[in-house]
């Protein structure tokens, strides 16, 4: 399969990509528009191809539950894990993979192909968690899943939280999560992220923890994680999800943290759209967004990218797989809408993403890897955002998954 009349991101001109079963074969320039030579080739017509877009943070275990038993009414982060304790109880094995595939189809509909879904751990019975091992072996064909092991009810403040994420890990865990903001005391909190940072180093896994999901200026784990990833160099391998404290604190606090962090090299996740409404439920006004420094992050030259969180659960009601809503949605609550920003924005969604995934050599549009790409609606970052455009056709190990038939207006005068 050939891909004809194709632009790549930071990259002048037209080419021709050239696939081989499973692998990119080439990537040739054009001098000019071409026209297909067999019916084997697809014509990007002058648009973006990119490598996926990723799902850097998704609750698969909680999706398309909102409402069951009962709506979160306040709205707040706090009601939320409420519901969804209450939600627990009723949650079966195939209720988990039911919801988890629905969402995932919604997912893969978007050109999303790597996926890394938090799964609730705070369960005796590992309910979700053993569901998602089985979902992650079943949808091979659409997406690579990651499952973080995370403890939404707290590691220390939890009843054998301690022994739940090491079983969870032994069972299929790729990530070890955390909540440090959510135990009852701070030292619990502290406690939290030395004990899933040992557990993390010790089995070789992926770190990804819910950091800072408060208005709270006082809450700073952050610092914690960031020093732990510095001491023991896993920076590479570790997330700090929402961090969204981090609009609460002063800046003279913030300037010396942003040393920290640099030197610690973690990644960092943004879910914008789930942050601006869940969080600023306890001001009046000036009511805060309740979102990370995104802008400054970035721009210090640290990884950060944009996820979904949820879809249609007791945290957020809306939700249909489509992540390019939710970067042109950050784009504006992080005051990222000037020039620079909006050349490099699919950034937000594709590269930053998958270095946080640690996907390495397995993602990117380069001789030799995985054919999986997508063929998008527009010619660069600009115009996928402005026109709130579409990933058209996606690929993955050199076969068409998806592809979409854009929607068509008809003038009549």
């Amino acid at each position: 399969m050939n891909i004809i009349n194709a632009r790549l991101r930071g990259k002048p001109g037209l080419f021709r990509v050239e696939l081989n079963g499973e692998r990119i074969a080439a990537i040739v320039p054009q001098t000019d528009v071409v026209a297909s030579a067999t019916a084997n080739d697809l014509d990007a017509g002058q648009n973006l191809v990119v490598a996926p877009f990723v799902e850097p943070h998704i609750h698969l275990d909680a999706t398309l539950t909102a409402g069951e038993p009962k709506w979160n009414m306040s709205g707040t982060l706090f009601e939320g894990i409420e519901r969804w304790s209450e939600r627990k109880e009723i949650t079966t094995h195939d209720d988990i993979k039911t919801r988890a595939k629905k969402t995932i189809d919604m997912l893969v509909d978007h050109g999303i192909q790597h996926v890394r879904t938090h799964v609730d751990v705070t369960d005796p019975k590992l309910t979700a968690l053993k569901a998602m091992v089985e979902v992650r072996d079943e949808v091979r064909e659409l997406i690579d899943l990651q499952i973080v092991a995370f403890p939404q009810e707290g590691i220390e403040s939890y009843a054998n939280g301690r022994a739940l994420m090491t079983e969870a890990v032994a069972i299929g865990a790729d990530v070890v999560g955390g909540i440090p903001h959510f135990e009852n005391t701070r030292d619990q909190g502290v406690s939290s992220v030395k004990f899933l940072m040992d557990l993390a180093d010790r089995t070789g896994c992926l770190v990804d923890v819910h950091c800072d999901e408060t208005d709270d200026p006082q809450s700073r784990f952050l610092e914690v994680l960031a020093e732990e990833a510095r001491v023991r160099g896993m920076g590479p391998r570790v997330t700090a999800s929402h961090t969204v404290a981090m609009g609460s604190y002063d800046n003279a606090y913030c300037y010396k943290l942003f040393r920290l962090l640099k030197l610690s090299g973690i990644n960092f996740v943004s879910c914008p759209t789930e942050s601006i409404h869940l969080q600023g439920r306890f001001d009046n006004y000036p009511k805060r967004r309740g979102v990370t420094r995104v802008a400054e992050i970035d721009r210090a030259g640290m990884n950060v990218c944009f996820g979904q969180d949820s879809i249609v659960d007791p945290w957020y009601p809306l939700g249909n797989g489509n992540i390019l809503r939710i970067l042109e949605a950050g784009l504006h609550i992080c005051h990222m809408l000037g020039y620079e920003d909006l050349q490099r924005c699919l950034d937000l969604i594709t590269d930053n993403s998958a270095r946080t995934l640690n996907l390495g050599e397995r993602y990117g549009i380069e001789v030799g890897r995985p054919a999986n790409l997508l063929l998008l609606s527009a010619p660069d970052d600009y115009e996928m955002v402005r026109s709130q455009g579409h990933a058209l056709v996606s690929i993955r190990n050199g076969k068409v998954l998806m592809q979409r038939t854009p929607a068509q207006v008809q003038r009549l005068r």
